[in-house]
């Protein structure tokens, strides 16, 4: 048999790509956290030696920049597959603690990982939510937009805490019980902003 003949029936070896070990390295994450994202686990999801890997992972902290963009976007499609328009705000608070629930690794990344350039509440609700959500509010309650920013900033690092909770808890809250919680939460936040800003009108 020729050379020819043997290098058509020989099998082409699989490139590795960057998008691959990317993908390899969420998935790990995904299961286990991000301590298990390691250029040999990386390998051994490739089904490839750790050689390949290495050419990509000289930094790992950019590795796992790109795993946290992942998250991120993991994140933003969950919710917005679950987001009811006509009840934008409970809905979408509802997403992330179901998220917590079905999805605690990618959850507990999400809300652990170091946010760069935040010195206030403000900069966090501007890096964390849709600017648009807050006019749906206001629309919603017919209420102010700055109300409804205040409203949804309460919500937000509500929504952040409880769901940490819920994530971090064994054998786990029921998720009845979180929901319940959070609309207790929303209906005094609520009240808390529409009383603040009748004393703000009056003092005025």
């Amino acid at each position: 048999m020729g050379a020819g003949t043997r290098e058509a029936f020989s099998m082409p070896k699989q490139k590795i790509t960057k998008e691959m070990v990317v993908d390899a390295a969420f998935e790990l994450a995904r299961q286990g956290g991000m301590e298990q994202v390691l250029v040999k686990n990386i390998a051994g999801k490739l089904g490839c030696s750790v050689q390949p890997i290495y050419s990509y992972c000289k930094n790992m902290e950019g590795l796992r920049r790109d795993v946290m963009e992942r998250v991120s976007g993991f994140i933003q499609e969950y919710v917005a597959a679950r987001m009811e328009p006509e009840n934008l705000f409970r809905s979408t608070g509802r997403a992330y603690i179901q998220i917590a629930k079905e999805e605690p690794n990618i959850f507990k990344l999400f809300i652990l990982h170091r946010r760069e350039g935040i010195s206030s509440l403000e900069d966090l609700y501007r890096t964390e939510t849709n600017p648009k959500v807050a006019g749906v509010i206001a629309r919603e309650r017919n209420i102010s937009l700055s109300q409804a920013r205040r409203l949804h900033l309460n919500m937000l690092i509500y929504t952040i805490g409880i769901g940490t909770i819920f994530a971090v808890t064994t054998p786990g809250i029921s998720a009845d019980e979180i929901f319940a919680q959070q609309e207790f939460a929303f209906e005094a936040f609520l009240k808390h902003t529409i009383d603040s800003g009748e004393e703000d009108q009056n003092g005025a």
